[in-house]
């Protein structure tokens, strides 16, 4: 199993927050930062607004853009007009910070929201 799979997975239940960066709660962000371990992530952005080319640039600063998907790969999504999401992909689902539910959640088979991109760590 994936390193970044198992941190994710570790995680599972814990509460939705927005900006949220420890085990006292996360969102989509956080969740990413703790299981790629990735220091200085953006804070202050809300559940809408979010331009993709925005994101995928920060990414593309930080990640290897890949072209298919690989268990760990973190994966950004358009979940909704103006609403984008972050993920890992564990191989058969997502590991996410689901506002709705209120925790941080795996959902088996293919993501619900379009696939805007893939990222993985440099060495991976």
């Amino acid at each position: 199993m994936s390193a970044v799979v198992a941190a994710a997975r570790e995680m599972m239940g814990l509460r939705f927050r927005l900006h949220g960066r420890g085990m006292d709660g996360v969102d989509c962000v956080g969740l990413v930062a703790m299981a790629l371990d990735l220091q200085a992530v953006p804070t202050g952005y809300g559940l809408r607004g979010g331009r993709p080319d925005r994101v995928a640039s920060l990414l593309d600063e930080r990640l290897r853009r890949v072209a298919g998907r690989a268990a760990g790969d973190l994966l950004l999504l358009q979940a909704g007009p103006g609403q984008l999401h972050l993920a890992i992909w564990t191989g058969d689902g997502l590991v996410h910070a689901d506002a709705g539910l209120g925790r941080v959640v795996e959902r088996p088979g293919e993501p619900p929201w379009p696939v805007i991109g893939a990222w993985r760590l440099s060495g991976g």
